[in-house]
């Protein structure tokens, strides 16, 4: 909803502000030089990228148009679902929840957590550390190493969209003086025509790179920087399992442990100390 009113905003300013200084919006409605713009910048975007970087740029960008998921209730609900498993361990063992992290969708208490079970990248990260715990042949420091590679492979691969819209917004201001200097051609092909049409071909000329800038600036480069912040706030949840489940390793109670990943969240989605403690006591008597 954001990205919409941002939109409005930057359109209400810039075409607004030109209206008012006596311009004609008309005189700015330019489609072939849109086509240009546009088409050069699509192409050189499936140019300069592979497969499964367009795929998942395609995939991201509806996401743009939706709020962030990842919120306080989410990581309360992660929290508890991490309190109630370290719960299990240190009453009934390891291998009591050995059916649990095999088939998480079916497991009573993974099922008490619907919005963490929802995603299935973290249910995954999670089971998989478990699953390690479980086998009894890694330390705490082999584990951690591991965790901190999947962490950074998952973050290098969440920003390919970032980095692909990025390149894309940088190139449109040049896309732009390319349809400007076709219609400067196009403008000097004309050059025995009266004044007033010459000066409106001119005019049409200098729309694209007004459009190119425009559209870098003010449309494109803005969602690779939203891309970049939804990407530091899933790694957040992965970040947030491996303190908890690092600090288990190293004999901490549950309770201990699950303070310790409530600490690395953001201050805006972190739970206090007193929240955390009221909900996991909730969660207890379902």
């Amino acid at each position: 909803m954001l990205v919409i009113i941002g939109y409005v905003v930057v359109c209400a300013s810039v075409f607004g502000g030109f209206a008012l200084n006596g311009g004609h919006l008309a005189a700015l409605f330019q489609p072939l030089e849109l086509l240009m713009i546009g088409g050069a910048g699509a192409g050189a975007f499936l140019v300069g990228n592979n497969g499964k970087s367009i795929k998942a740029t395609l995939k991201a960008l509806p996401t743009l148009l939706q709020g962030s998921r990842f919120t306080r209730d989410l990581y309360m609900e992660m929290m508890s679902l991490l309190f109630d498993v370290l719960s299990k361990v240190r009453k009934e063992g390891l291998m009591s929840i050995e059916g649990d992290i095999d088939s998480p969708h079916e497991s009573p208490l993974f099922s008490k957590y619907p919005s963490v079970l929802h995603d299935h990248h973290i249910v995954e990260f999670m089971t998989d550390y478990l699953r390690l715990m479980v086998s009894g042949n890694m330390d705490a420091f082999q584990i951690e190493n591991l965790m901190d590679n999947e962490i950074e492979t998952h973050h290098h691969e969440g920003a390919v969209p970032a980095h692909c819209i990025a390149k894309l917004g940088d190139g449109l201001p040049a896309f732009g003086i390319v349809a400007a200097v076709m219609g400067v051609v196009h403008t000097m092909e004309s050059v025995g025509v009266p004044p007033a049409e010459l000066g409106l071909l001119i005019a049409h000329a200098l729309v694209g790179t007004f459009l190119g800038i425009l559209l870098a600036y003010g449309f494109v480069g803005p969602l690779s920087s939203l891309l970049e912040q939804k990407l530091e706030e899933s790694t957040k949840m992965y970040q947030c399992v491996k303190v908890t489940l690092l600090a288990s390793l190293n004999g901490y109670a549950p309770a201990l442990a699950v303070e310790f990943g409530r600490k690395v969240l953001y201050s805006t989605e972190r739970p206090t100390f007193a929240e955390l403690e009221e909900h996991i006591k909730k969660s207890k008597t379902k």
